[in-house]
């Protein structure tokens, strides 16, 4: 009977402890570890862009190349040295590249890229010379004018991103289709000696921008058209850029408009800066 009692004393015992254990607030199983997604400047991207285009330094310097044409430039019946200002706003222009960021997040950050910009600048010069010897209180006219159709670039960039923000500096070649012309006119305004150049010259280019990559939840994505169209991109950045640009000098032959043995030569140099704003598509990395 004693046996009996204490083997259901136990029983009961263990029930109760089980009872109890139920009872017992269950332990919470550990929080899954999801790392947050960090940002990259790697990949190929391309995009849109608007320019602003201006120079003060395009000289234009004329030499005769007879005796009486030197005679004519010494005594300032034309021009030794004039100078073309050029600026103005480009039509559109566009581009594309690869960057490469050593470390995501921050980092040094290297690339390659390719630019084109239809600038579409046109200037004029017009300057009144001495008059002749026969009829000194009536000018010379003199008249140049100056186009660059379109710059290009394939430039170099070396830079750091803080997170989605990148400051770099750039440069590389430049190439550009330019025209350059020189009309000279009588006292009476008959076109006397013309001359014309038009032709792609090259040269280089430098300068630095900034770039920033549009977080996926700002509302400026919404005007994101490419999405619209299907385009599947990685982020949407926008960019300021100042490029210096050079594209050396060229001699343009004035000749007689009737035939003569005189003749000018005007040098013209392609030289300015160049603004750029707009905006880049990037796609993933290779």
């Amino acid at each position: 009977m004693t046996k009996k009692l204490l083997l259901a004393s136990t029983v009961l015992a263990g029930l109760t402890a089980v009872a109890s254990a139920a009872d017992l607030p269950r332990r919470a199983p550990p929080p899954v570890f999801t790392p947050v997604p960090v940002f990259t400047w790697t990949g190929f991207y391309a995009g849109l862009e608007s320019v602003y285009t201006f120079s003060d330094r395009q000289r234009i310097t004329t030499i005769g190349n007879t005796a009486a044409t030197r005679d004519n430039v010494a005594n300032l019946r034309r021009p030794p040295v004039t100078s073309i200002e050029a600026d103005g706003i480009g039509n559109i222009g566009g581009g594309a590249g690869y960057n490469y960021q050593f470390t995501p997040g921050s980092g040094f950050v290297a690339g390659l890229a390719v630019n084109i910009d239809w600038t579409d600048i046109h200037k004029n010069r017009f300057v009144l010379g001495v008059g002749n010897a026969v009829a000194p209180g009536i000018p010379n006219p003199s008249a140049f004018r100056q186009s660059l159709e379109y710059l290009g670039t394939v430039t170099g960039k070396l830079g750091y991103a803080f997170d989605r923000f990148l400051v770099y500096g750039t440069g590389g070649f430049a190439f550009g289709e330019v025209q350059y012309d020189a009309n000279f006119y009588t006292p009476g305004l008959a076109l006397q000696f013309a001359g014309r150049y038009q032709d792609l010259e090259t040269g280089y280019a430098y300068g630095g921008g900034i770039e920033y990559a549009i977080p996926t939840d700002s509302f400026l994505n919404y005007f994101a058209f490419a999405k619209y169209l299907g385009l599947k991109y990685d982020a949407v950045t926008i960019k300021a850029e100042y490029l210096h640009y050079d594209l050396g000098s060229r001699n343009v032959v004035v000749g007689p408009i009737i035939p003569s043995a005189n003749s000018y030569t005007s040098r013209f140099r392609s030289e300015g800066s160049i603004v750029k704003a707009g905006f880049n598509y990037k796609f993933g990395g290779l």
